[in-house]
């Protein structure tokens, strides 16, 4: 399978199975997309061009097909056996939160249940039930997430303080990361984080305006300067260590392209804006018909990033950092996150479920830290839902990007693991296309 597109300008090729990437003229492309068939040179794009031109081109597509880097063929896949093996938790250290975002998946926090903290017992319980699931594995990682995991934070250190002190003994090393609004960080938080956290995600979702219409307070009021201002002092503290803003956009601000260089003005460079994912019922939700101008919106941005990487406002856009050369191996390209089985989540009553999205479904309960209880039929369930038992993905060109997109968005918005949900997969086509273009257009302006 070869995938070729234009993008900034540009052509290129995507060789689907040997992950070739070739940057081709336009005669090239409409040759590969004709797959070698019987052409017509009086017609379209080949009638600008000779003979002789067309021929020289069709030798070299004959050349890269005959080196099995184009329309090279699909290997046999081993699908991925269930180990038992989990690597990474995330816990809902607070189901509650200091803001009410209009389109919060979790219900402001609560889950659409009780309101209430984690305990310093589940906390260490889950951090043990980790190390007792992790087998030979050394790197751990441990995601501090909610509702707002500030309003826990004495458990947050008390639970990285017992892992850094039970890591040595048992072989483990520990990378945490923290999720938050931001609302009611302090100093001494910040601290911390320089300390402890080897990623800290910060939630802003771009201007002034777009902000404050999702993301009120619990008390109905604005939100935005108190957060960008913790956020600033934040970054300004950090450093080199590794940080992201994370915003979220909706039917409200399709422009979103306007908000990522936005929080770039501001004053970040580590930025990721996602696309919210609601029923289309929900007035927040994007459809299908707002998918070509977030197409559009992703090579605006795409053109203005280029650009600004030259200057001091060089910035990081997460979707466009992709790594064309190598990448994950090929057992990871075919499971993604791994939610459900190597990735699981801890609710505050201690429960396991697949992913912090699954928490408070009854139906996607696993067991429970505090109990001891696990059972393993819906982790082999999540572990088998890979690129091979998804007909749909397995004829993506994408594929090997995305590995098949996100088991929840799956399972909520088309009720079965094995179907992807399809607004998402338009717009990671498109995000990877930018990504190519980028680095290919980057890396010719260092030759010169």
């Amino acid at each position: 399978m070869v995938h070729t597109f234009k993008c900034l300008d540009r052509f290129f090729a995507i060789d689907v199975e040997s992950g070739s990437v070739f940057e081709i003229d336009e005669l090239t492309k409409e040759l590969i997309d004709c797959d070698n068939s019987p052409l017509d040179i009086s017609k379209g794009v080949f009638s600008v061009y000779s003979q002789e031109e067309i021929k020289e081109a069709r030798e070299e597509v004959k050349s890269l097909i005959e080196r099995n880097v184009l329309f090279s063929p699909e290997p046999e896949h081993n699908p991925p056996v269930y180990s038992g093996v989990v690597k990474a938790l995330c816990l809902n250290i607070s189901h509650n939160c200091s803001l009410r975002c209009e389109y919060c998946f979790a219900d402001g926090g609560s889950y659409s249940g009780e309101r209430m903290n984690m305990s310093k017992e589940v906390a260490l319980k889950a951090i043990d039930f980790l190390v007792a699931r992790s087998g030979s594995r050394r790197n751990l990682e441990v995601d501090f997430f909610g509702g707002e995991p500030l309003l826990n934070m004495d458990v947050v250190k008390e639970t990285v303080k017992y892992a850094r002190s039970i890591e040595g003994r048992h072989g483990k090393n520990f990378r945490f990361t923290i999720t938050t609004n931001a609302y009611e960080l302090s100093d001494e938080d910040i601290e911390f984080f320089n300390k402890e956290m080897y990623n800290v995600v910060l939630s802003i979702d771009g201007r002034k305006d777009v902000h404050n219409r999702v993301r009120k307070t619990a008390g109905g009021q604005d939100s935005f300067d108190k957060i960008v201002e913790n956020a600033l002092r934040f970054r300004k503290s950090r450093g080199d260590k590794q940080y992201y803003i994370r915003g979220t956009f909706t039917s409200f601000n399709k422009d979103f392209a306007t908000d990522a260089l936005y929080l770039n003005d501001l004053g970040f460079d580590q930025i990721s804006l996602e696309p919210v994912v609601l029923p289309q019922s929900h007035r927040l939700a994007i459809s299908e018909q707002d998918v070509p101008q977030l197409v559009e919106q992703y090579e605006i941005l795409a053109k203005e990033y280029i650009e600004r990487r030259k200057t001091e406002k060089w910035f990081n856009f997460f979707h466009f950092m992709i790594d064309v050369s190598g990448g994950p191996c090929e057992s990871k390209r075919l499971v993604g996150c791994g939610a459900g089985n190597e990735y699981l989540a801890i609710s505050p009553d201690g429960k396991i479920y697949p992913c912090h999205q699954f928490d408070g479904k009854p139906d996607y309960v696993i067991g429970n830290v505090l109990t001891g209880e696990f059972d393993d039929r819906l982790p082999k369930i999540f572990a088998s839902a890979n690129l091979t038992t998804k007909p749909e993905c397995m004829k993506c060109w994408a594929k090997y990007y995305c590995s098949g997109g996100c088991s929840a968005n799956s399972v909520n918005y088309c009720g079965d693991i094995h179907k992807p949900y399809t607004i998402t997969c338009s717009l990671m086509k498109k995000r990877v296309e930018c990504a190519i273009a980028i680095k290919a257009i980057e890396a010719a302006q260092q030759e010169k």
